[in-house]
């Protein structure tokens, strides 16, 4: 919940580089290949090439890494981004393209660790990446647009129009676009640029899209549903996943199912025709930030909070290798029915509150209160909180959640959120001082 600021970027990434190593050199058995590890931080997108050999994980470690998939072993560790890398895709022929939190976009060649090219895409973070039939790709992003781009990386095209965020895109059958968008429509972009979209708007704020071969549209709610909308813009069903958002949304080959991953780390496997789940997939209770589907269809990869990749079998659930373990210890166990542990339990997904728990999306809360924002060792702040000069007090983090970080913290990669009731930005603050307290 609260994204204080960044040490020594060197250190990070050096530590993040031998984590990389390790899982480079180590050999793999026939149990450990199966899940994909060296990321330093959540795995926030996962992309798989054509021919099923290769694929390609992004993280908000800053990272992407290229993997062998026969033996899980890591070939490359890439790196341009200036932030978290949210979205990657398929080119073809190897090729991947990866697009982050600094607005760009970096096409890399099926070999080597320096790109071919870095494009200025964005004024935003970039969320979402898609690939067309014929070469060309699109993104979509927080600065409101979408873009088509040919396979060398030229802007064919931008799409203007969304309301705040754009974190979906997708190709339809006929060479037009779709775009989802947190101001809850999605517009369907004619080939002809000339042609105004089309635009449908939800009951939700949409966070994912994908289009089947029919022409049917497939969108990931932020009210924990998938809908179903048809190639004209017609909504035709919705189908309850769960009670969270929904942030991870794949499509398989063939167009018969949907895998969609929430912030709880449930994942459901949809039957578009009948619009119902036929398989769940059990992991340890994170959040699933990225799935991808083989080429085949016959197994899902999973990009997830603990920095792991899963490997499932596609059609009953099922892990792939070693059982998965269950859900952990709830962190939050020791303060059952105190009020501010169940404010801050939105947070936990992003937040660990002891001194071995480590960073994931946010910085560790351990040890917080008469810290310095943007200080906390190995975690990659933005340039606007490190310009700062804030200490987090009982008062600065209740006022944090009073007026909102976008508010309060120009420039923050934090989500928007706020606590609008008094005594609960008390208790929170209050569980706070005893649950981060140095030990």
């Amino acid at each position: 919940m609260i994204r204080p600021d960044h040490a020594p970027r060197r250190a990070a990434r050096a530590m993040l580089g031998l984590v990389a190593l390790i899982s480079i050199w180590t050999p793999a058995d026939s149990s450990s290949a199966q899940e994909l590890r060296g990321h330093g931080g959540p795995v926030r997108a996962v992309a798989v090439d054509p021919g099923g050999e290769v694929a390609l994980t992004g993280s908000f470690d800053t990272s992407a890494i290229r993997w062998r998939l026969a033996d899980g072993v890591a070939e490359a560790v890439l790196r341009t981004h200036e932030g978290s890398v949210n979205a990657a895709v398929a080119l073809g022929e190897g090729r991947f393209a990866t697009a982050g939190e600094d607005g760009r976009i970096a096409i890399w060649p099926a070999t080597g660790r320096t790109p071919q090219r870095v494009i200025a895409a964005h004024e935003a973070p970039v969320a979402a990446l898609a690939a067309g039939s014929d070469g060309t790709f699109a993104s979509a992003a927080w600065d409101g647009t979408a873009a088509l781009w040919s396979a060398q990386g030229e802007e064919l095209r931008r799409l203007r129009g969304h309301q705040g965020n754009v974190n979906g895109v997708a190709f339809t059958p006929s060479g037009g676009l779709v775009t989802a968008g947190y101001d809850a429509t999605l517009r369907l972009w004619p080939p002809d640029p000339a042609q105004p979209p089309r635009v449908v708007t939800l009951p939700t704020p949409l966070n994912g899209v994908v289009v089947a071969p029919d022409g049917e549209i497939v969108v990931a709610g932020a009210d924990g549903k998938l809908h179903f909308v048809s190639a004209a813009g017609a909504v035709l069903a919705e189908c309850e996943v769960g009670q969270t958002p929904l942030i991870a949304l794949a499509l398989s080959p063939d167009g018969t199912r949907v895998a969609a991953g929430g912030i709880r780390g449930n994942v459901a496997i949809v039957e578009r025709r009948t619009r119902r789940t036929i398989a769940t997939l059990v992991g340890p209770g994170l959040p699933v930030w990225s799935l991808a589907f083989s080429p085949d269809g016959a197994e899902i990869l999973s990009g997830g909070g603990d920095r792991v990749v899963r490997r499932w079998n596609a059609r009953t659930g099922e892990h792939i290798g070693a059982v998965v373990p269950q859900a952990g210890e709830d962190p939050l166990a020791a303060f059952s029915g105190e009020r501010g542990a169940e404010v801050f339990r939105a947070c936990a997904a992003c937040h660990t509150l002891t001194p071995d728990g480590g960073n994931r999306a946010g910085p560790t809360l351990y040890g917080i209160f008469g810290r310095r924002i943007a200080s906390v060792p190995g975690y990659d702040y933005s340039p606007a909180l490190r310009a700062m000069d804030l200490v987090w007090t009982g008062e600065t983090i209740a006022r944090l959640f009073e007026v909102g970080p976008n508010a309060y913290l120009p420039g923050t990669k934090m989500p928007e959120q706020r606590v609008t009731n008094e005594a609960d930005r008390q208790a929170l603050v209050d569980f706070l001082k005893k649950a981060t307290a140095p030990r």
